[in-house]
């Protein structure tokens, strides 16, 4: 499978599976994208076009965060959830960004429920 087939069925699935969300200003879009070491979450809001908050494995706070991958990506949740709250918001819509759920995804997704977020 060549570079660009798979760009092409990535973008497919990533279209098919963004076709039935979308987020507003109360009940945002919870956004994933992984990387191969790292996660980044964000909250969007897609009426107003622009990003209300975002979290990843890379900020300032977590840069010394010891754990594997998955541990790492559990506490981003929460600490998603922890902001997220702050701004007074609970509901969001959860957009896996064409990405499978499970593994870093899931634990991303289970700590930010676990951390009170309702999606």
């Amino acid at each position: 499978m060549s570079k660009i087939d798979k760009a092409s069925r990535r973008q497919k699935i990533k279209d098919r599976s963004r076709f039935s969300v979308a987020g507003t200003q109360e009940k945002p879009r919870l956004c994933v994208y992984r990387s191969l070491s790292q996660i980044y979450a964000q909250l969007i809001d897609d009426n107003g076009q622009k990003t209300i908050l975002a979290v990843s494995s890379m900020s300032k706070e977590n840069k010394g965060l010891k754990g594997s991958k998955t541990e790492v990506c559990h506490t981003v949740g929460k600490q998603l959830a922890e902001k997220a709250k702050a701004k007074g918001i609970t509901n969001v819509v959860f957009d896996r960004n064409g990405f499978r759920y499970h593994g870093r995804v899931k634990a991303l997704a289970d700590g930010a429920r676990e951390a009170g977020l309702i999606f």
